[in-house]
């Protein structure tokens, strides 16, 4: 048994190439190959279990082992494995779950365009958005502006509208006609004697300057995440998004509102746009639509996006844009029987409570020496670590600290992530206090173990 153990690890470094992974390292410390999963519990090839306060890749709303979508799945397996939506097809699941979207859409939305992934989403939208201003006879309003830190996604357009060097270095990106504007992390980047309204209006003032540099008739769309995940968990302050969205009305500019990561629950209300009251012309959705059991994303486009572009395909004879298995009837299923599971279980109100408590008793972790800041909203937290607090600074090597804690915790039992040096937490919307409390607990066993190293 242990040999066929043994072949499995051997086998995936000798024959996979993984995403995010460096790969020289990979060859010479392999993986963490997990083969079963529990609720917000996994477990790895050796028998070993862990508490996924990751929820995957901040997608698996409903834990690893919910029943009712793998039934779901089976079920739409058996009547109709797949169809397409091209040339006027569709499948009766499509329409279902296009409807549902639109029903529980924070604002007025009127369509649905399905792809597989987010970063297939946010390809498609900068395309969308693009196809909208030539249909609008303005040619040269194309540039999409983005945020530095932002995530929207790793295909050659998506990845461009990412703030993230690693998404750029060695890939030749960003493309043309992606712009960039400040992150508005308060705590890392504030003024000396700033408030948080005063950083939020030089936000604001910082993108109406990048506005005017490149000339506002050539600005088509804002595009960001209402929190910043892969950019470090990053919780936009008092009053930032008020002003951002009078800058983009006061010329014009489309808003794409990235809900990835923060829809379906994870901000304590359905979508986080009505968390920080945003109106978006262009919500992006994925991960948690379907629980990551079916790999599915939706672009939902209101009026004022969706008409330009009706009128647009019927002038050439066709939207020439598509996925074989966009909106794929599995994966709609799945993804209809995970809204359903979400409503019936009043989980996005139990994501709000069990949130609240995860951020106290992360709160409470302030004053230890290696806490920099913790910062979250609903269930999704991050905790950037510093070895001088006044400082705010880290090791000599960026992200060498967040990878030492990862790894005790990892030890522990427990598998989150770090970005650099801040260690997210997204678990499961299901999870409960009581594995919140273990969450935690074994968080702080990492911080002192690493305490001991490093002033050791």
């Amino acid at each position: 048994m242990e040999n066929t153990l043994i072949q499995q690890e051997s086998d995936d470094i000798n024959y996979h190439l993984h995403p995010y992974t460096n790969a020289r390292k990979h060859q010479e410390q392999g993986p963490l190959v997990i083969v079963k999963g529990d609720g917000v519990y996994v477990e790895d090839i050796h028998g070993k279990k862990y508490l996924e306060a990751m929820a995957g890749l901040w997608s698996v709303a409903l834990g690893f082992s919910e029943k009712r979508l793998v039934e779901a799945a089976m079920r739409q397996f058996e009547i109709l494995p797949f169809y397409h939506q091209f040339t006027h097809k569709t499948h009766d699941v499509a329409a279902q779950f296009a409807k549902r979207l639109i029903d529980i859409a924070p604002v007025p939305m009127s369509k649905v365009f399905f792809t597989n992934s987010g970063s297939e989403a946010n390809d498609t939208v900068i395309k969308l958005v693009w196809y909208r201003s030539n249909a609008l006879g303005l040619p040269d309003k194309k540039k999409i502006i983005s945020r530095l830190k932002g995530y929207h996604g790793v295909t050659v357009a998506s990845a461009s509208l990412t703030g993230l060097p690693g998404n750029h270095r060695g890939f030749d990106l960003p493309i043309d006609r992606i712009l960039h504007t400040a992150c508005p992390h308060y705590w890392r980047d504030a003024q000396e004697g700033e408030s948080e309204e005063q950083f939020s209006t030089r936000m604001a003032q910082e993108l109406e300057n990048l506005i005017q540099k490149e000339g506002p008739e050539t600005i088509a769309a804002f595009i960001a995440e209402p929190v910043m995940g892969a950019g470090g968990v990053i919780v936009p302050p008092a009053t930032y998004w008020e002003k951002i969205q009078a800058v983009l009305e006061k010329h014009d500019i489309l808003f794409i509102a990235d809900e990835v990561i923060c829809g379906f629950g994870r901000t304590g209300k359905m979508f986080a746009s009505e968390t920080f009251g945003l109106k978006p012309d262009v919500l992006v959705l994925s991960k948690q639509i379907s629980s990551s059991y079916q790999p599915l994303s939706a672009i939902l486009l209101n009026e004022k996006m969706f008409n330009p572009i009706a009128d647009e395909s019927n002038k050439l004879g066709v939207l020439g844009h598509g996925f074989t298995a966009g909106g794929h009837p599995v994966a709609v299923a799945v993804g209809i029987e995970n809204l359903t599971i979400i409503q019936e279980r009043n989980l996005v109100a139990h994501a709000a409570t069990v949130g609240a408590h995860m951020l106290k008793r992360l709160h409470e972790l302030g004053n230890h020496p290696l806490v920099g800041e913790v910062r979250g909203i609903g269930l999704i937290a991050g905790v950037e670590l510093v070895i001088d607090k006044s400082r705010k600074t880290a090791l000599e090597v960026p992200g060498q600290l967040g990878t030492m804690v990862i790894k005790e915790l990892q030890d522990l039992g427990v598998i989150s992530r770090n970005i650099g040096d801040t260690l997210a937490f997204c678990p499961p919307l299901i999870i409960t206090v009581e594995q919140v409390d273990e969450m935690v607990n074994k968080f702080k066993q990492a911080l002192d173990i690493v305490h001991e190293k490093v002033t050791g």
